[in-house]
């Protein structure tokens, strides 16, 4: 009997399954990236991380690359705990609660000023905020590749969840100062705010286009377009916080921001489309799709990227002698404020996976025999063999070191630079600038090496269900 176009695995799915499922990235972004863009300045500026102003920096930048080392041995043990098993809620959905109510709790606890300035409480509760994240990113990323096959779904599952992303990168970005300011009764911050905004804002306008940019150009040529003008936006922000002030010529300091923002949202945001292309890739040279797995290993390799994004700053701080400046007004040092803001992204955070495990079911998963034989050494078999999946994990480190670097160090920009020395301020402008232009080079000249177009990941799958009949 033939099977259904449906049937082999290319599912057609609603705009609410759409949304439900993009929901789950804009809970992790309403959580994470808070911790991703503030929780250095927290260390430094209010808690005062070891108790040492002049050394807060350094030990917080020491703090996130050891916490990624703990990532590296935590990620392939998720992945493959989850390809193994099948929970009564749901293959890889049932994370979404029983990782994220816990995640919830810790995330808040990261923003917990009552034990300042001990460095244990720190670690404790950024490693444990840390795993759990990863106990629902690994299955949440695995979800894209288990709902359907159709590569054009994937492109508009992707292109959803990125502007979903965005807009809790929006939501952060911008509405964590405005809250922190409102919250702790001082004026609100809206130079801050917009810039800051400006790093989610143009998601709004060209991710829903990516789909159509990308059959117009083609895959590798819209990464080099976007690439390119990231760079050029960087370097443009470097060249203006230059001439004086960065208040003195605010309008202009926007509109590089927006053009780098540009650049990296379509270049970054595009990229976790390849995953289910890597996926199938592996399935089809195997005959077992550990999705699982491959998100461990996409895990491993953009947490690798934050961990070289996390401890730069930090170090580079240190070493330019970056001081907490008392006259600085921009952001506020109160406690209770920055707590409380924590506490209510996180709980919206959680009712948002809680919708996304409403709105997604898995339907292209392996079956049990397969699961059974899933060891953690077929992660590494699995890099071993798969010469895209290499290919984007080097694009992975590189574009979050990138993007960690800029967003750790964009609160520093605004807050009131000119009050900092001469060194601390060159040292800023680097981190917003100069490194991540550096690692967008990087980055072009890796994914000129990606192997799979969309015509051969079309046949693949195809080969793949004329397999399995």
């Amino acid at each position: 009997m033939t099977q259904s176009f449906e049937q082999k695995g290319f599912y057609k799915l609603s705009w609410l399954q759409r949304i439900g499922f993009g929901a789950g990235d804009l809970a992790q972004n309403l959580i994470y990236q808070t911790i991703c863009m503030y929780l250095l300045f927290f260390y430094t500026d209010v808690y005062v991380l070891g108790g040492d102003v002049a050394k807060s920096a350094g030990l917080a930048g020491t703090m996130f690359l050891l916490v990624r080392l703990v990532d590296v041995l935590w990620d392939p043990l998720v992945g493959t705990f989850v390809d193994k098993h099948n929970p009564k809620l749901g293959k890889y959905r049932s994370y979404l609660i029983t990782g994220g109510i816990p995640l919830t709790i810790l995330a808040i606890l990261c923003f917990w000023n009552g034990f300042a300035p001990s460095l244990v409480y720190a670690y404790i509760t950024y490693v444990g905020m840390s795993m759990l994240y990863t106990l629902i990113n690994v299955p949440y990323g695995a979800l894209n590749s288990s709902l359907t096959r159709d590569t054009n779904e994937i492109t508009i599952l992707t292109s959803t969840r990125m502007f979903m992303a965005n807009v809790g990168g929006l939501c952060v970005s911008a509405g964590v100062p405005l809250l922190v300011a409102t919250l702790a009764g001082k004026d609100l911050p809206l130079e801050m705010a917009l810039f800051m905004g400006l790093g989610s804002l143009p998601s709004f306008i060209f991710m829903p286009m990516v789909p159509a940019i990308k059959r117009k150009v083609g895959k590798k040529n819209m990464f080099y377009i976007f690439l390119t003008v990231a760079i050029v936006g960087m370097l443009l922000l470097y060249i203006i916080s230059k001439m004086g002030t960065v208040k003195e010529h605010i309008t202009l300091v926007y509109i590089a921001q927006f053009i780098k923002s540009t650049g990296v949202i379509v270049a970054t945001g595009y990229m976790w489309a390849l995953i289910p292309e890597v996926i199938s890739y592996g399935e089809w040279k195997t005959g077992r799709r550990i999705s699982g797995i491959v998100n461990a290993l996409t895990g491993i390799f953009f947490k690798a990227g934050m961990a070289l994004g996390g401890v730069i700053p930090g170090w580079v701080l240190a070493w330019t002698h970056y001081k907490a400046a008392e006259e600085a007004q921009t952001l506020p040092k109160d406690a209770n404020a920055w707590f409380l803001t924590m506490l209510i992204f996180a709980l919206v955070g959680l009712a948002l996976l809680i919708f996304c495990f409403s709105q997604t079911k898995e339907r292209v998963v392996m079956d049990e025999k397969e699961t059974k034989n899933v060891k953690v050494s077929d992660l590494w078999t699995e890099f071993l063999h798969n010469g895209p999946l290499r290919i984007i994990a080097l694009f992975f480190i590189t574009a979050f070191a990138m993007m960690s670097v800029g967003n750790a160090a964009g609160a520093y920009f605004m807050n009131d630079l000119e009050l900092q020395t001469p060194m601390a301020q060159e040292g800023i402008r680097w981190l917003v600038c100069i490194i991540p232009a550096l690692l967008l080079l990087l980055a072009m000249f890796i994914i000129s090496k990606y192997q799979l177009s969309d015509e051969l990941v079309d046949q693949i799958n195809k080969e793949i269900e004329q397999r399995n009949q």
